[in-house]
């Protein structure tokens, strides 16, 4: 077994400077768990005092059942791959795949069965023979993963591992990583700022900011249902809009006013939920997709007027950029056949149904 557990983690550096404070998380056998967040968040931090290179200041990380707070890094049955390569130059690609095991003393026959067992999981066999300097930046990346793969470690590591590769790279490099773990099924914890990556690569998201875990779920809870209004944000390209509204009771409804003046119908099935902050002042998540051109039919739909300042088409869509009184840098997404012109009044659809209702002052989800 090899699962990872973290108790109360915390990472504290001289001048009282916490980057990590007091995480619990819990990442199962075979899991591939991602820790995503922007810069300063943590994650990284929280990668190293897992691998061993960061010393925890306090708390408690097992690996497998074992504590190895203690424990050195080599020691401690782990292979991570890092942002920069890191492959020796002189060395063919069958060569820096063997060399730890050579290290090791691992027989020979069983160095050779794992590095080609190794190269053909990541489609390099035609490459052993070739220097890192005849490789591009997407097979360096297929060697540095196979070191790790050959290994047969406990728990891989990765730390940011595409950030080095081109747009078109990264998406080839994200389906093959996620290839990989489907037929290594090693415990997986992956650390990026891209939230694009965490999506579609893990079983679980883990949500950093700020030193503290914000939320964790798997990659669809966490876009439809966030606890907060960082991970509603953080979540999604582009990023959710939130506009300020006051929550009314209506005369058989639950109402949001907006700023200009418009009404929003609360939808029947979260009055509920939503009644006991009526009267007060709160903020309305609605994701682009849930921004629209106008939709025929009743129920959740509710219209919004605005005034389009930049448009961007996308080819499949067109993104609507826009603001709201004080709510700046709002976006729709549209049907790329329908006419919209900086400047020109617009009118959108807002699906209700996929609403959030946020705290101002707090920031949660309510």
């Amino acid at each position: 077994m090899a699962e990872v557990s973290l108790r109360k983690i915390v990472k504290a550096y001289e001048g009282d400077v916490q980057a990590v404070k007091g995480i619990d998380l819990e990442i199962a056998d075979h899991e591939f768990c991602v820790l995503v967040g922007p810069s300063g968040c943590g994650k990284s931090t929280t990668l190293r005092m897992i691998a061993g290179l960061e010393e925890i200041t306090s708390g408690e990380i097992s690996i497998g059942g074992t504590v190895v707070n203690d424990i050195p890094p080599r020691d401690r049955d782990i292979a991570m791959v890092f942002q920069n390569y890191a492959l020796y130059p002189h060395m063919s690609v069958y060569d820096n795949m063997a060399f730890g095991l050579l290290l090791r003393k691992f027989p020979k026959a069983e160095i050779d069965r794992r590095v080609k067992e190794a190269a053909r999981i990541l489609d390099i066999t035609v490459l052993l023979d070739r220097k890192p300097k005849a490789l591009s930046g997407g097979q360096r990346q297929r060697v540095a993963m196979g070191r790790a793969i050959v290994r047969d470690p406990k728990v891989f590591l990765f730390d940011e591992p595409l950030s080095n590769l081109d747009a078109k790279l990264r998406v080839q490099m994200r389906t093959e990583i996620k290839k990989v773990h489907q037929t290594v099924k090693t415990t997986t914890v992956y650390v990026t700022h891209d939230q694009v990556e965490a999506m579609t690569l893990a079983d679980r998201v883990v949500v950093m900011n700020h030193g503290i875990i914000e939320q964790v779920g798997p990659p669809q809870e966490l876009y439809h249902r966030p606890a907060t209004r960082f991970v509603a944000g953080f979540i999604g390209s582009p990023a959710m809009n939130f506009i300020p509204a006051r929550l009314e009771n209506g005369a058989a409804a639950l109402n949001l006013v907006l700023a200009d003046g418009s009404v929003l119908p609360v939808p029947e099935d979260r009055t509920a939920r939503y009644k006991p902050h009526a009267g007060r002042a709160v903020l309305l998540g609605l994701r682009p997709e849930h921004l629209t051109e106008p939709r025929e039919g009743r129920g959740t739909y509710a219209d919004i007027a605005i005034q389009p300042e930049v448009i961007e088409p996308m080819g499949m869509e067109t993104l609507v950029h826009f603001h709201m009184g004080e709510a700046r840098d709002l976006c729709a997404r549209i049907d790329p056949t329908l006419s919209a012109s900086p400047g020109a009044p617009l009118r959108l659809t807002a699906d209700m149904a996929h609403m959030h209702l946020l705290d101002p002052e707090s920031g949660r989800v309510v």
